[in-house]
């Protein structure tokens, strides 16, 4: 039979052998308070994850400690080296995250109609999510420093550009372009569209759909006047 110490208690029932509650040693104790409810594994994983974003964005990775993400939990470091093995696994972790998150608005967004509107669609895709997700955007456009991490700002800037392609290459098929150079301007596109992004995410000004109607204005009149075949006018040749 178990002794008192190791019974089990609900709430303030006594324990199930009926044996009364044992008085209280000390004169006046105040009554025990309830145990706070451990987390899950997979809550204080959440929870780590969480802590991290918000550092990771606001100092760097280089500027974050384990101590400090540990201390904002209210763990022990050995917490977070038990869930992430480290401040690298942490880091790689939300990075991936980010990356699937804005990759999914992205390919979301592109419902189909009229070429201008997926420009449109796309634009917006990306301006949402630095709205809506700025500490992840924040940690995205910096350089990471793990090279083993999932990825990069650019590999992912090149995923989103792999989906532009495909409307760029129906595009330029219907105008009679060479469509073999579809990635070259898709690239050029949801590059500009990413660093006008950067720009925008301190600024905040102009509204956001004015800034897609701008970067839109920019990107469809310049296909619109497309030359088939572009020429330098300067004196340089190679």
């Amino acid at each position: 039979m178990p002794t008192d110490e190791t019974q089990s208690y609900d709430g303030d029932r006594q324990p199930y052998d009926g044996a009364p509650q044992p008085p209280s040693s000390a004169k006046g104790a105040k009554s025990p308070k309830r145990a706070r409810r451990r987390m899950t594994g997979k809550e204080r994983r959440e929870q780590l994850l969480d802590i991290g974003r918000t550092l990771f964005a606001e100092r760097g990775f280089e500027g974050t400690s384990v101590e400090e993400i540990a201390h904002k939990a209210g763990v022990s470091k050995p917490v977070v080296y038990e869930h992430f093995g480290g401040k690298e696994g942490l880091y790689a972790v939300v990075v991936d995250r980010e990356m699937r998150r804005l990759l999914d608005m992205v390919t979301g967004a592109l419902t189909g109609g009229h070429p201008r509107e997926l420009l449109e669609q796309a634009a917006f895709a990306l301006l949402d999510y630095i709205d809506q997700y700025t500490d992840g955007f924040r940690i995205l456009v910096r350089d990471s420093p793990l090279p083993q991490s999932t990825g990069t700002f650019a590999s992912l800037i090149s995923d989103i550009a792999t989906q532009v392609e495909d409307i760029l290459g129906r595009e330029f098929k219907s105008r009679g372009f060479d469509a073999k150079l579809s990635p070259l301007y898709a690239q050029a596109l949801v590059g500009m569209v990413a660093l006008t992004g950067q720009w925008w995410l301190n600024v905040r000004k102009p509204k956001k759909a004015d800034v897609a109607a701008h970067l839109v204005n920019l990107a469809w009149h310049g296909l619109d006047g497309l030359e088939q075949k572009p020429r330098l006018i300067g004196h340089r040749r190679a």
